[in-house]
């Protein structure tokens, strides 16, 4: 029934197809759409189509205006559902590699395009993620759990239908504990979690820009995926947006997922829809697709929130269909991609050509063990420690940022001194560089004795920054570099007096306006001094030195 694209084997036709609605050009099959007319019309109107975009965005921006006046009498109920693409060596069902970017059709066998006689094998590693995203989840495990078949028809899903898990999933009835930055009202979240389950992915349908047809890249079909399920427990896009933040933090604390938005490995899909303050009925849920990143996500949703209450505050709410929406990025709005008339009939059943899943209470107990610390639990820890939220939030956003943090404290170092260095001036060359924390020469260790050679008087806080740098690009110690060149803070008290008494002696001028009332000028001397000093001098010292001549009448 399949058609197929390895290049080893013939190439058929869908019989279900009539012929005018596929192509096959080298040996790859196009799937034909219906949008060659639409298509001839833009290239032949160019202008009369820009002339719509333009409308469209002068009415979206005279819309925008409108929603900002709307009553806030109503109750927006969120919902996200959220693919996770897991990071195994091989697929779901059999031996083939996944590497992202690949040449199209080039990592498929026939599981993959689903041919007939082809059986799938579970990949064991599948079921380990799934267990260590439930428990991290503080999720139910189902100790006997079973894959079952979703069929449908879509011309990237060879098989006809897709592997996946129903009436009994891996895990369910668990929560996410996320905290909202201050920026954004600060403020501690519980978000349920309804269930988790296994299932593969489908393959990729590549559109053209100019023709009628659309090319099918097998290449991910048979990836596995885990699809987290929230509760309706979110009520604006800055919620749902952390929440999803927190889940792609969760995967990658965890090891498995890359979580990457950009590269499909985390896709989310988001439920809204409003009703009057103390309604206990939901309103009619709206799906909106095309989120490409948290920030989107989170314009979307107050987008579409915005939308639906426009049209229930004028007594339009039976305009707000079940659908599903894509975000447009370029207009800033949700617009409609289909209707739905009602819940799609799957026909699930049983997978009969694969096992159940049964797991033993020794097998969940040693991968509980196992569990790296959490960012929640993180969290918490670093609270303790006297970090402000700020400070947490940003060290624990990144596991390997929270290891450096943690490493350079074990070492004796301050925990806000660390915070404040790896913050500022590591972050800084980090995003300067494009480099990772991982990528950077700089070791814990040599942060430690940074951070204690300037606490203890040995070189100064600019002299330090001077070294901090040097290390980032080029490694080595501070101790070794202190003693390569010669950087050790001036602490004698005669020793700075001399380069005083110099640089006030060359600067008669400016030492007349200083006792002439313009007190600002301590800092011109006090520069002129550190140059002197090459920026050896102890600020502490100098400037107590510095104000005693400058003060002094003879």
């Amino acid at each position: 029934m399949a058609s197929t694209i390895f290049r080893t084997f013939k190439v058929h036709l869908f019989p279900l197809y009539p012929p005018s609605l596929l192509k096959i050009t080298n040996g790859v099959l196009f799937f034909t759409t219906t949008q060659q007319s639409q298509t001839q019309q833009h290239h032949q109107n160019p202008q009369k189509q820009t002339k719509k975009v333009s409308a469209s965005a002068s009415a979206t921006s005279t819309q925008s205006k409108k929603l900002d006046k709307i009553p806030k009498d109503y109750e927006p109920i969120i919902g996200i559902e959220t693919h996770v693409q897991l990071s195994t060596l091989t697929k779901a069902f059999c031996s083939c590699p996944y590497n992202y970017g690949s040449h199209p059709n080039t990592t498929i066998c026939p599981i993959c395009m689903g041919l007939p006689g082809a059986l799938p094998v579970l990949n064991s590693k599948v079921i380990d993620f799934a267990v260590k995203l439930g428990l991290a989840l503080n999720c139910r495990l189902a100790f006997n759990s079973k894959f079952d078949r979703k069929q449908y028809f879509y011309p990237d899903l060879p098989k006809g239908y897709q592997i996946s898990q129903f009436d009994v999933p891996i895990a369910s009835g668990g929560y996410l504990d996320v905290d909202i930055p201050v920026e954004f009202g600060g403020g501690h979240k519980r978000f349920g979690i309804t269930r988790v389950h296994m299932e593969e992915d489908a393959g990729k349908l590549m559109h053209t820009e100019i023709g009628n047809y659309s090319q099918v890249d097998l290449n991910r079909a048979g990836v596995p995926l885990l699809e987290i399920v929230s509760e309706p427990d979110m009520r604006n896009g800055i919620e749902a947006a952390e929440y999803a933040a927190e889940l792609q933090r969760l995967v990658r604390y965890l090891g498995v997922s890359n979580g990457n938005m950009q590269e499909g490995s985390l896709r989310c899909d988001v439920n809204v829809s409003v009703r009057p303050i103390g309604q206990s009925k939901f309103g009619t849920k709206v799906e909106v697709k095309n989120l490409n990143s948290f920030a989107s996500m989170g314009r979307a949703i107050d987008f579409e929130i915005s939308r639906q209450v426009q049209l229930y505050s004028q007594g339009q709410d039976d305009q707000i269909v079940q659908e599903t929406r894509l975000w447009d990025e370029g207009t800033q709005r949700t617009i409609t991609m289909r209707k739905k008339e009602g819940l799609a009939d799957y026909r699930y059943f049983p997978e009969p050509d694969l096992p159940a899943v049964i797991i033993s209470q020794e097998y969940v107990d040693n991968i509980q063990n196992s569990l790296p610390e959490l960012p929640e639990i993180k969290r918490r820890r670093y609270e303790k420690m006297g970090l402000s939220m700020q400070d947490v939030l940003f060290l624990t956003n990144d596991k390997n940022v929270a290891e450096f943090f943690d490493a350079t404290v074990a070492k004796g170092a301050d925990a806000k001194l660390v915070a404040n260095w790896i913050m500022s001036d590591i972050a800084a060359f980090m995003k300067n560089e494009k480099l990772s924390i991982n990528e950077i020469k700089l070791a814990p260790e040599e942060l430690s004795q940074l951070i204690a050679s300037i606490k203890g008087g040995i070189i100064s806080g600019k002299i330090g920054k001077e070294i901090l740098f040097e290390l980032l690009s080029k490694g080595g110690t501070v101790k070794g570099l202190i003693e390569e060149k010669d950087l050790v803070q001036i602490v004698d008290p005669l020793e700075i007096q001399k380069f005083v008494d110099k640089v006030i002696a060359e600067n008669p001028k400016q030492l007349e306006q200083y006792r002439g009332g313009k007190t600002k000028l301590q800092g011109y001397f006090a520069g002129q001094v550190m140059k002197l000093s090459k920026g050896k001098a102890n600020p502490g010292l100098l400037n107590k030195i510095l104000l005693e001549k400058l003060n002094s009448k003879s």
